[in-house]
């Protein structure tokens, strides 16, 4: 027998930008931005599928932490392939991908790449939720690619499209596939929840490469071995958490044009932890970064998407 239910009271009548969602976001932002330094300081010592898994292993004892002390349940059964989906994409290949990608490729230049997800967002977006920008948001979104643009090509060097560039910019479509097909699960999950389950998914499809990285670790450096750590906690759980807090807050392309802010946020860590200091191309660069996610988030406020509706009701059988 099944029977309905108004939509769980942890989603916001409205979408819309508050004071809370911005400060979640740009919290977000920092710490995502600082993987990208973390990654490169674990590639010194582990392979790129080794930093993956330890990085997950660690947010998965934390988060089975978490689970106990909040008494969380488990997800429904028929949630279960739709959120090992999710995590697979968000965590498994986003990682492997970007870790072999920054092999080569620098911390503040790998952001940067990663921050044309935005677009890949807007576009899914468009066409799966129909949801609408307005013209002002667009140029706010066309004004951060130029930033990026300004950042990722130098007088006389480019970016080029190495191996390992491609599978950067591979690493930022899959984020934006996660990024849009998590959006229907925070309906019925709370953004901790969620975040949760897709990450003890996405670190069940690492652990065939759990002999590699128990080798590796014996002979890792310190310094590696707690970057890696860090971003399992930090940018791992702390981060995709309050991604996921704000993709139940705003609709998709508007969260998604925050990704802007990475890359201003990563080279300034980057030349803090990795001593890679920015020029002035991207200083420049960052600025208009910055400028583009204000258009989009502050003064294209009043022109949020429109959406098509959503239904009020949820079905959910009897008994589980």
């Amino acid at each position: 027998m099944v029977k309905s239910r108004s939509a769980p009271s942890n989603q916001p009548a409205a979408a819309g930008l508050n004071l809370k969602t911005l400060l979640v976001a740009c919290l977000t932002v920092v710490l995502w931005a600082s993987a990208f330094a973390g990654i490169r300081a674990g590639l010194k010592s582990y392979s790129p599928e080794s930093v993956a898994l330890l990085r997950y292993l660690t947010a998965s004892l934390a988060l089975v932490v978490v689970a106990l002390v909040t008494r969380m349940p488990l997800p429904k059964w028929r949630d279960l392939p739709g959120i090992a989906v999710t995590g697979f994409f968000g965590f498994t290949l986003y990682n492997i991908a970007l870790n072999a990608g920054e092999q080569k490729i620098p911390a503040g230049t790998s952001s940067m790449i990663v921050a044309g997800a935005p677009i890949f967002v807007a576009l899914m977006a468009g066409a799966i939720y129909h949801e609408r920008l307005r013209l002002v948001a667009w140029l706010g979104i066309l004004l951060s690619f130029v930033g990026v643009a300004v950042i990722s090509i130098k007088p006389g060097q480019g970016l080029g499209l190495s191996w390992e560039a491609l599978l950067v910019l591979a690493a930022a479509l899959v984020q934006s596939i996660y990024t849009i097909s998590q959006k229907p699960f925070l309906k019925r999950y709370s953004p901790l929840q969620f975040i949760t389950y897709a990450i003890w998914c996405g670190t069940l499809f690492l652990l065939p490469f759990l002999p590699g990285l128990l080798a590796q670790v014996r002979t890792a450096t310190a310094a590696s071995t707690i970057g890696v750590v860090y971003m399992g906690i930090f940018p791992g759980v702390i981060g995709y958490a309050g991604w996921a807090y704000v993709i139940s807050r705003l609709p998709a392309a508007r969260a998604g044009s925050f990704l802007y802010l990475t890359p201003a946020a990563a080279i300034l860590i980057a030349w803090v932890w990795l001593g890679e200091a920015p020029i002035l191309a991207d200083l420049f660069g960052g600025v208009l970064i910055i400028a583009g996610v204000v258009l989009v988030n502050v003064i294209g406020k009043r022109a949020a998407a429109v959406k098509a509706p959503e239904p009020q009701l949820v079905a959910e059988p009897e008994c589980e």
